[in-house]
């Protein structure tokens, strides 16, 4: 049997722990590969671990096709969709996965609404049978940080500090939550801080990681002032990171370009169907 494991696939999920990845290894020597690995053609969608251990050892394994996957965006959304209902993955796994799907979502519905005003459907068309379509096609096109937190079973609060997590921290204090070295409240608050800063307190370890996340928290807290002592004061905290915000400009002035010709495109395509 022909089997394809895309590297891009098998880490679009994060990987078991070392611990992890024993203990599935001793389950599958006593008692064999009982779960199938899931395909979709040649290209190995769900089991990567599995299959890995089972080629090391020549356990025997079986397989399924999913047939109802038509992109790779399918793939990725039941991906996401299996990893959201397992107990192994943590608080910031799930956010993360969450807002990948939301993200996905959004990007389809938008393309379907393009194409949806680019074709005008025929007077006599067939109604379009829905009854196979994948769950994820009837997800709202507007999905609210509540939404959010109740799919990924976490508070709405929680889902902003990883919103905040996943758009500013360094893979270095990333790392560090993951491995236990912070919590999400303290990571929240460090990842407001320069890039370099974040960086030196992952490094360090948990000590100054805490100490980082103090500092980020008093220098939020600090009240404002317009006296020459409190400016003088205020030019002693850390300057934000120039580079981060130049980064963040960018992102900003091409998501308002690509806004704009949207705009504009569907602007002529209303000029069309109208004419």
């Amino acid at each position: 049997m022909h089997i394809v494991v895309l590297e891009a696939l098998k880490a679009y999920i994060d990987p078991l722990t070392t611990d992890e990845y024993e203990a599935l290894e001793r389950s599958l020597l006593a008692e064999g590969c009982r779960d199938a690995l899931v395909l979709w053609g040649d290209v190995l969608v769900d089991g990567h671990n599995r299959y890995g251990i089972c080629q090391k050892h020549d356990i025997p394994f079986n397989t399924i096709q999913n047939t109802r996957f038509q992109s790779m965006e399918d793939v990725h959304l039941w991906m996401i969709e299996q990893h959201l209902g397992r107990r192994s993955v943590s608080d910031y796994q799930r956010g993360v996965l969450a807002l990948r799907k939301r993200d996905i979502v959004a990007a389809r519905q938008q393309a379907q609404r393009i194409a949806a005003l680019e074709t005008a459907p025929a007077k006599d068309a067939p109604v379009e049978d829905t009854d196979d379509r994948p769950p994820w096609d009837d997800v709202p096109s507007q999905v609210s940080r509540a939404e959010l937190a109740r799919e990924a079973k976490l508070s709405s609060n929680q889902v902003a500090m990883i919103e905040r997590i996943h758009a500013q921290a360094t893979p270095e204090l990333v790392e560090a939550l993951k491995s236990g070295a912070i919590s999400m409240s303290a990571a929240a608050a460090v990842a407001s801080l320069p890039e370099h800063e974040q960086r030196s307190a992952a490094q360090a370890g948990k000590a100054e990681l805490k100490q980082a996340a103090k500092r980020a928290r008093d220098a939020k807290k600090r009240p404002k002032s317009g006296t020459a002592d409190d400016a003088a004061d205020e030019g002693a905290t850390p300057a934000p990171d120039a580079k981060a915000l130049q980064r963040r400009v960018t992102e900003l002035e091409r998501e308002n370009e690509d806004l704009r010709g949207q705009i504009e495109t569907l602007q002529n395509q209303i000029v069309r169907l109208r004419g």
